[in-house]
């Protein structure tokens, strides 16, 4: 196949542009940061649901999970119905804008409003999560295999740019209207809203630009019951590819500790490290703009060295920068000043954050047998992600919970990270194997 237009591509691309303010503005930076804030005001970090005494960041972790879970266990359901009906862009359009709706309504979202606050946020992070499996079931429809990764990486370059954009908007906002506590809560609250009309707006550059997909002939049977029927096809497909079944076993665990790592940063530079808001938001900054030139680095890399090397070399960058995290996090514990500790690491997570992602989407792509059904091959792809994230997530927030310390969660990060490289490695060797 040839590689669609500049215009398709691009307008496929604006997409990250447009959905990633989610991902940076409220799952990154402004949010945790609200949520402690609004939930932390008692001063013990406890928040009263559903009858039940949680600490502050942990049921933050626990309102993520959740979220992802209820995505993933709809995945086979809509991918299924988009690959047979030729709707991919309808499905993709409705999450886009349940997670719009989602962002914008924490506007509302006060001290004695933390249902409607735990509502939004579920519909945003729902929103996002959904939207993406058919995004990235375009990306084999738009581009040929070997301009893959270069295209993958390009989506997640938009979205880096755009996102911080939308950061700069937010932070000047609370450097203008935050001269008081009250008011930088205000000026938070209006850049969730203004994130929300930010996805919804530069999305219908990419609804307009992207193609309608073939519609296939509509398979006999209960739709609910079609679409777990679909992802067993697709999984006994991926059983017969022993590098791709190694691969995702490997992307599987890694991803639990590298999507936890990007969701809980700013919980650990706030409440462990103890640094200032305006600090904590310029480094998040800072983290995108290091990973445009990560994302783009290990693009070139992997032309060079292959998909798998390059993913296992940043692999064991991901176990360094989790050791360092631990050791940072004890000397704050005694009381030593870890500022720019914590910058360092967010250079480091930056240079590898943006880059594992996209490779690891093209290399699936890559490895995937050619299909039709890309929407459900995709939704297996993203189901193994999201299953990751609350396993990932949630056990971070419950090892906090148990033993009272953030720092014990990152322990289990370093064991994820392990098991994902010995797989990579098996891959590897089953590729050099076949070759």
């Amino acid at each position: 196949m040839q590689t669609a237009s500049k215009k398709v591509v691009n307008g496929w691309a604006m997409y990250d542009w447009a959905n990633s303010v989610y991902n940076l503005v409220i799952t990154t930076s402004f949010f945790p940061i609200y949520f402690l804030a609004v939930t932390g005001k008692g001063g013990d970090h406890q928040v009263n649901f559903l009858g039940r005494k949680f600490v502050n960041s942990s049921l933050y972790d626990y309102i993520l999970a959740t979220s992802y879970l209820l995505v993933a266990l709809l995945y086979p359901i809509l991918t299924s119905i988009a690959d047979t009906r030729g709707n991919k862009k309808n499905f993709m359009r409705f999450f886009c804008y349940m997670g719009a709706i989602g962002c914008s309504s924490l506007f509302f979202f006060k001290e004695h409003t933390l249902t409607i606050g735990i509502i939004s946020f579920m519909l945003a992070a729902m929103g996002y999560a959904g939207s993406l499996v058919f995004y990235n079931a375009y990306l084999p429809e738009i581009a040929a295999p070997a301009d893959q990764d270069r295209i993958s990486a390009r989506g997640f370059s938009f979205g880096y740019i755009g996102s911080v954009i939308m950061q700069f908007i937010g932070f000047g906002l609370v450097t203008v209207m935050g001269d008081t506590p009250e008011e930088s809560l205000q000026a938070i609250r209006i850049t969730f809203l203004l994130v929300g009309i930010w996805w919804f707006g530069f999305a219908q550059i990419t609804f307009r630009r992207l193609p309608n997909a073939t519609v296939r002939k509509e398979q006999k049977g209960h739709i609910l019951k079609d679409g777990f029927i679909e992802m067993k096809k697709v999984y006994a497909q991926v059983k017969q590819l022993p590098v791709l079944k190694r691969y995702l076993r490997g992307f599987f665990f890694y991803s639990m500790g590298v999507q936890t790592v990007m969701l809980a940063a700013t919980l650990f530079g706030s409440k462990v490290l103890k640094l200032p808001d305006t600090n904590l938001i310029v480094t998040v900054v800072l983290i995108q703009l290091v990973a445009i030139l990560g994302a783009w680095s290990m693009s070139r890399l992997s032309t060079q060295f292959g998909n798998l090397r390059v993913l296992m070399g940043v692999i064991l960058f991901w176990i360094v920068i989790c050791l360092a995290a631990y050791y940072t996090a004890s000397l704050a514990e005694h009381g030593v000043n870890t500022e720019y500790y914590f910058y360092g690491l967010a250079v480091g997570v930056g240079l590898v954050m943006g880059g594992i992602q996209s490779l690891s989407r093209s290399t699936y792509s890559k490895l995937m047998p050619e299909t039709k059904d890309t929407a459900s091959f995709f939704s297996y792809y993203d189901l193994t992600e999201k299953l990751a994230i609350v396993i990932g997530i949630f056990s971070f927030g419950f090892i906090e919970e148990v033993t009272g310390s953030m720092k014990n969660s990152i322990l289990s990060l370093i064991f994820f990270f392990t098991i994902g490289l010995v797989w990579l490695i098996a891959a590897l060797k089953k590729q050099k194997q076949q070759a």
